[in-house]
């Protein structure tokens, strides 16, 4: 869409929308704001402008090589948008002469590629589940170790809400995505302390330079039967405030981490480029809510044990317990927190989250507490440790107490008992597989050819 605009400020379909509703149920703002507000998000057809999880997988999909180069951010009422239509029709029916299609060109190091755009981004952590799914389907095992470790040494490039300041219309005109994957498949120059030549004196050539490698796998084919490479070899940054160098990053990392420990032990995963830096190392104790109509009811009690330090819980939001893995990730605070000017609190939840959304949330917790994963253990009170740095979610419960409840533990009914809802409950895989059907992965092995009588 369009940039939003109410009276002299840019709004951001999605995070302006969860910020601006903070701040009435805060008293901040008055009923005709909030509708002013909505007049005023969405000023054109297209999906969020804001970095959310359209605008991350479309990126995801033109670096894969699925989509012509410079498709995935054309504002939807530009009317580049019909010519890249039409040139896509064109390619379309080349392609069928050709046999290009995606099993030729989608390989271990698209998918990487595809990584490094998503963190370089700033992307919706939804992607990692579209991401693992997407693999899946191709053959290719995508552990969420495999996100951390690219995230790793990933710088963030890309100032977009919810994790930065601008637009996806301010990211295309800057140059988009073909200039932002152009930093990322240039070396970086990183300047070494000068060496001394034969007669003492230090190098002033610039000689003593390491180059660091790309981050990119430029020789990786697309759709349009050139190399990633080849794509974007004339891409230029127009503005270097919206799409930073690689010399001059946001952060020397991509915008989510993947967290273990006793809380997770097949994984979580945290946008820590979009939330409050106190939460990076936090430890606090749980308010726990069993599923979300528990949320909905009790959330404005003033019996709520619940604090700025806590820890809220979410219960039986995954894949099985909601069901469908739904974003109720971005658990809204309790009324008088807001009032008292609190804005983020550290939250946990087997679910996802909109990729508009923003704060201390950890999401995709696996395994779900709906088939007995340690969340469903927590109690009200227990101490939850958190640190990004270390990529650790810890519950301070020994593991003799944790027996002990697992034990008595006893899983809530299943939501279905026959037809479609049965075959969803028995083949849907956990966040750290997808939540992708399991009977529609290939596990590695190809799928023969047909034979021809």
């Amino acid at each position: 869409m369009l940039r939003g605009q109410w009276r002299d400020q840019t709004l951001g379909s999605g995070t302006d929308a969860w910020k601006y509703w903070a701040e009435l149920r805060a008293g901040k703002i008055t009923q005709e704001d909030w509708c002013e507000i909505e007049d005023g998000i969405a000023r054109s057809h297209g999906h969020c402008m804001t970095m959310g999880t359209a605008s991350t997988m479309t990126a995801i999909t033109e670096t894969l090589g699925l989509t012509l180069p410079g498709a995935s951010s054309i504002p939807a009422s530009d009317a580049r948008h019909w010519r890249m239509a039409a040139e896509t029709g064109r390619q379309a029916v080349e392609n069928a002469w050709t046999d290009l299609n995606p099993a030729r060109f989608l390989t271990a190091a698209s998918f990487d590629n595809a990584i490094v755009a998503d963190m370089a981004i700033g992307g919706s952590t939804n992607a990692i589940v579209h991401l693992v799914a997407m693999a899946g389907r191709a053959g290719i095992k995508l552990p969420l170790e495999r996100f951390d470790e690219i995230s790793r040494r990933t710088p963030r490039l890309a100032d977009l809400r919810p994790a930065g300041r601008f637009l996806m219309e301010d990211f295309y005109f800057a140059g988009g995505l073909p200039a932002l994957l152009a930093q990322l498949l240039e070396p970086r120059r990183d300047a070494l302390p000068r060496v001394p030549d034969q007669a003492g004196a230090a190098a002033e050539d610039g000689s003593a330079q390491e180059r660091v490698p790309p981050l990119l796998d430029g020789d990786a084919m697309t759709v349009n039967g050139r190399t990633l490479r080849e794509n974007i070899e004339d891409a230029k940054i127009w503005n270097p405030e919206v799409i930073r160098t690689r010399d001059n990053p946001i952060s020397p990392e991509g915008g989510t981490a993947v967290l273990r420990g006793n809380l997770c032990p097949n994984g979580a995963v945290i946008k820590h480029s979009a939330m409050e830096p106190r939460f990076l190392k936090h430890t606090g104790p749980a308010v726990v809510f069993a599923n979300y109509p528990d949320l909905a009811q009790r959330l404005d009690d003033p019996a709520l044990n619940i604090t700025a330090d806590s820890v809220m819980v979410l219960q039986s939001a995954g894949p099985i317990g909601a069901p469908g893995m739904p974003e109720w990730g971005m658990l809204p605070l309790p009324k008088r927190l807001l009032e008292a000017g609190v804005r983020d609190v550290l939250r946990i939840t087997d679910a996802r989250m909109s990729g508009t959304s923003y704060g201390a949330c950890i999401l995709h917790v696996a395994p779900e507490s709906a088939i007995g994963g340690p969340l469903a253990l927590v109690r009200d009170g227990d101490l939850i440790t958190l640190d990004v740095e270390a990529r650790t979610l810890t519950l301070g419960v020994s593991d003799e107490e944790l027996a002990t409840r697992r034990a008595a533990w006893k899983p809530a009914p299943p939501h279905y008992e026959r037809g479609y809802g049965v075959l969803y409950l028995n083949e849907v895989t956990q966040a750290d597989e997808g939540c992708d059907f399991r009977f529609l992965h290939a596990n590695g092995k190809p799928t023969p050819e047909p034979a021809i009588h």
